[in-house]
């Protein structure tokens, strides 16, 4: 996949892939993923749970090794070796807020320290600025200095997120993975913190990759998304076009199942329900991944496989059919 305008951007993934061996057995987590992330913008990667998403974007930060493929940050080639001082520095640009609030902070350790870690690491702060830094990040994520001698047992889902939302802060970074990080909270709490995160990274000029499977909240956040099943990404376009026209049968099928406020519309809109369950990754179809569920499926489908093609500009899909398919739908539209 081709980018116009690399210069410009913070993270470039190329032809990622990670496996997991077993003693008889591969799991193909991550299989040539490849797109770019313009420095300052969103990329939504959206898919059904278990389709590499969070390991895909562990993988970008080296929390995985890659099997093969590269990750180019900043410029530089992150994927292989690094020594201590390039792996600090990248670690200190880019970072993670954890998909569940419940697990991801330590019980033994006060707000105060969970936030402060990273400030320890990465800065030789006095113990006034440490003090100053973490009160200025806590009300950066709605909270108030008392929270700082709290235990995370104490605090709310709610709260608990907006704590790891600081300690992902507190070192800086440029870059955050944000891995499901709505998933875990009551739906009266998802647009807050998605409205916070949208509100920091214009304050900060933060460039997020923000994993998930609600494609309503995804829309909202996103500059672009990012389809994957099977561990393949199969559609990248820009959100407001990805919504108007999905290329992709199974991007047609994700958003089919989005819930709409209007009860008059959600009773004779059309749902598309794709047949079977998804493939193991141990053992994925031949060819198409998709086209043991996909209802257009030919014959070149099981003989090859589709390679991720710019089908107009800033649009890519992986789909041997999405032009015949296209003028289907235009027609029908027409």
């Amino acid at each position: 996949m081709q980018n116009k305008s690399e210069a410009t951007n913070l993270l470039e993934v190329k032809n990622l892939s990670k496996y997991f061996y077993g003693r008889r057995t591969v799991v193909k987590a991550v299989d040539d993923v490849s797109f770019y992330i313009p420095r300052g913008e969103t990329l939504g990667l959206v898919g059904e749970s278990g389709c590499g998403k969070t390991t895909c974007g562990r993988t970008i930060l080296k929390l995985y090794p890659a099997t093969s493929g590269q990750v180019i940050y900043d410029g530089k080639d992150v994927t292989g070796k690094m020594s201590r001082r390039e792996l600090k520095a990248f670690k200190k640009s880019a970072q993670i807020i954890f998909q569940d609030p419940y697990s991801s902070l330590d019980p033994r350790m006060t707000i105060a320290e969970i936030v402060g870690e990273g400030i320890d690491v990465h800065f030789d702060y006095s113990s006034r600025q440490k003090h100053d830094k973490v009160t200025e990040l806590l009300a950066a994520v709605g909270l108030t200095e008392e929270f700082a001698n709290r235990f995370a047992h104490e605090l709310s889902g709610g709260q608990r997120q907006r704590v790891g939302i600081a300690r992902a802060l507190a070192v800086d970074p440029d870059f955050i993975v944000c891995d499901e990080p709505i998933s875990a909270l009551d739906v009266s709490i998802q647009a807050q913190i998605v409205n916070l995160l949208i509100k920091l990274q214009k304050e900060r000029d933060l460039t997020y990759l923000f994993i998930s499977h609600d494609l309503s909240m995804v829309r909202h956040i996103s500059d672009r998304i990012g389809v994957m099943y099977l561990g393949s990404l199969v559609e990248l376009a820009p959100s407001p076009a990805m919504f108007a026209r999905p290329l992709h049968p199974y991007t047609t099928a994700l958003l089919s199942a989005i819930p709409t406020a209007d009860p008059e519309h959600e009773k004779t809109r059309e749902r598309i329900k794709l047949p079977g369950e998804v493939p193991s990754a141990m053992n994925p179809p031949s060819g198409c991944k998709f086209r043991t569920r996909c209802p257009y499926a030919a014959d070149i489908c099981a003989a090859k496989v589709p390679v991720l093609e710019e089908a107009e500009t800033g649009r890519y899909v992986a789909c041997h059919l999405w032009r015949e398919l296209a003028e289907r739908d235009a027609e029908v539209a027409n």
